[in-house]
């Protein structure tokens, strides 16, 4: 079977509850019993209607007996098919909970190159919607399959007990059901994947399209946009109804065939009935025990139908859950304390795609506290220099060391948490402002707060907000421009106070006057630490210590300002084109 490796996982997540389990198989035979038993007290009561004796005189007592016992029978069948339901309710929504668990865990594991290949509409896709839809046929599955499996074998075993050879009868008739099912159910699954993968896809484009419907309505977009997601539309709604197709047959086919089967256990028992071989109160019974045979064959066909769609659902997420993680930190791994900041890297090479080289051979040393600037044309390696700085990424040749531990041998955590970063694209979360400039010290006081927003100039357009530094904020910044944002992100800098900063364009969105302000605090903070300043403006980088010329993924000019004007080479041609009159 194609899902057969998707039900083994499924299974060790369900083997955690197996006491559970066995409590609901339990129930479901003991709730199957009672079921099971009433037909034969109905059937009792039949007889002394009609006894078998000819005689016409009525037993009101026995008859009274066997309706009252039937009905406490019922009352107890009933109360345990609602604990047992109870029971499978907490199965499996726990089972789902667990599965979500470990993929939102994953995902903190993932390397960015998974990240960045795989959109985020998809990845949102299969931890909620294809988690939800595995749930629900996990349910469906635990609350039917149970009972159906029981019932099945009990039915067998009482039928035998009343009358052998009209259970032979039964139990020929049935495989057809059962093949019937099986063709459909092999027809569905492939289907229900599609459809997961097709939903998938358009959770994709729809975050996309609401995450940038400025930059849509911008270009006028807005009818390619449609175009582009009714197509998708268009593919769900043909997916979506193959599978219905193919499931819907299922119930209609085994109704058939189990139709069949009444209808010869009707014929061969009234036979048996007017030949004296059983009471008109047992073919009553065995009437009820046939209809009853069968039923579980329509709902664990349903039931088949129904997990053809939870497991590929569920193999969309395991999808996800075994994706490779990140390369994991050796056991002797160092944690950087009292970082100095210094930067080294030998014979550093990497790219995103092996087809596609990018950095190759550089070479590089950064002395503790040097302010170095990286400069060069779009494309040309800067933002993957500092990828690599981070350990987003790792390199593909050569090593880059801090402090001269080789970074990968050192503890993320301690890495990340020595750089301070503020980049371009802003990054807030869904909060107040105060949790927003907290972020990289959870432990900062209001007053801390408050003198770093201070030094970024942010304080005043806080202090003009409805709640101040309790003003709720999305994402995204919400009704805050972007330079607004900007400033935020370079509070928490301010705050943290880091031993090395990288700035990409940390006064991109920022007026002239604030930048100014802004750049003389840079200059205090960054006095003493090491700093990477990725720029385009070249004005901003004339007093940098190291200034890096980067083209093509290498480094082909360094120095001072000064020095780089009078070799008149790249950085000469680029600083002139941004200031030639």
């Amino acid at each position: 079977m194609k899902n057969k490796g998707t039900l083994r996982r499924v299974m060790r997540y369900i083997k955690r509850y197996m006491p559970l389990i066995v409590l609901s198989t339990l129930l479901a035979a003991l709730s199957v019993a009672g079921t099971l038993s009433i037909p034969i007290i109905i059937g009792n009561a039949i007889d002394f209607l009609v006894p078998p004796d000819g005689s016409h005189s009525l037993r009101w007592n026995d008859i009274i007996g066997c309706l009252l016992t039937a009905g406490i029978i019922a009352g107890i069948t009933a109360l345990l098919q609602w604990l047992m339901n109870v029971i499978n309710n907490r199965i499996a929504f726990n089972v789902v909970r667990d599965i979500r668990n470990d993929a939102f865990e994953h995902i903190e594991k993932l390397p960015f190159s998974y990240l960045d290949t795989v959109s985020t509409g998809d990845i949102v896709s299969r931890v909620i919607t294809d988690a939800d839809q595995f749930a629900d046929g996990l349910l469906l599955g635990f609350s039917q399959l149970f009972t159906g499996v029981v019932t099945i074998l009990g039915t067998l075993v009482f039928m035998l007990t009343l009358d052998p050879l009209i259970t032979l009868v039964v139990v020929v008739l049935t495989p057809v059901s059962l093949f019937a099912a099986r063709r459909i159910a092999n027809g569905t699954y492939s289907m229900f994947k599609k459809r997961s993968e097709t939903l998938g896809e358009q959770t994709a484009y729809i975050d996309e399209i609401i995450g940038n419907q400025k930059t849509v309505k911008a270009f006028c977009r807005e009818d390619e946009s449609i175009e582009k997601f009714a197509e998708i539309n268009s593919r769900l709604e043909k997916y979506s109804l193959k599978a219905t197709f193919w499931s819907s047959l299922t119930n209609p086919v085994t109704r058939f065939v189990n139709a069949l089967v009444y209808a010869a256990v009707g014929v061969f028992g009234a036979i048996s009935a007017i030949n004296g071989g059983i009471t008109v109160g047992a073919l009553s019974c065995f009437l009820s025990y046939a209809n009853q045979y069968t039923k579980p064959f329509n709902e664990i066909s349903g039931v088949v139908t129904e997990l053809q769609n939870a497991l590929a659902c569920a193999g969309r997420l395991f999808a996800l859950i075994e994706a490779e993680p990140q390369v994991p930190e050796p056991e002797n791994a160092v944690a950087l304390t009292d970082v100095r900041g210094s930067i080294t890297a030998r014979d550093v090479s990497f790219s995103y795609t092996p087809d596609r080289k990018l950095i190759e051979h550089l070479e590089l040393d950064i002395k503790p506290g040097q302010k170095v600037a990286i400069v060069g044309p779009t494309g040309c390696g800067k933002t993957t220099f500092i990828n690599l700085l981070m350990r987003f990424y790792d390199v593909t040749g050569g090593t880059i060391s801090a402090d001269g531990h080789d970074i990968r041998g050192v503890t993320r955590r301690s890495l990340r948490s020595s750089f301070g970063m503020v980049l371009q694209d802003t990054i807030l979360i869904s909060g107040t402002i105060r949790d927003n400039i907290r972020m990289g010290k959870p432990d900062a006081t209001d007053e801390e707060i408050i003198a770093a927003a201070k030094a970024s100039h942010a304080h005043s357009f806080i202090k003009r907000l409805p709640d101040k530094y309790d003003t709720v904020i999305g994402e995204d910044g919400g009704s805050l421009s972007q330079g607004q944002k900007q400033l935020l992100c370079i509070s928490r800098i301010m705050l943290c106070l880091p031993p090395m900063l990288i700035l990409d364009e940390a006064t991109s969105s920022i007026d002239t006057r604030t930048e100014l302000k802004i750049q003389d605090a840079f200059t205090k903070l960054m006095k003493g630490r090491t700093s990477f300043i990725v720029a385009h403006r070249l004005s901003t980088i004339r007093d940098a210590d190291l200034i890096l010329v980067m083209n093509n993924g290498s480094i082909i000019e360094k120095g001072r300002h000064e020095e780089l004007l009078e070799k008149g080479g790249f950085y000469a041609n680029l600083y002139n084109s941004q200031f030639a009159e």
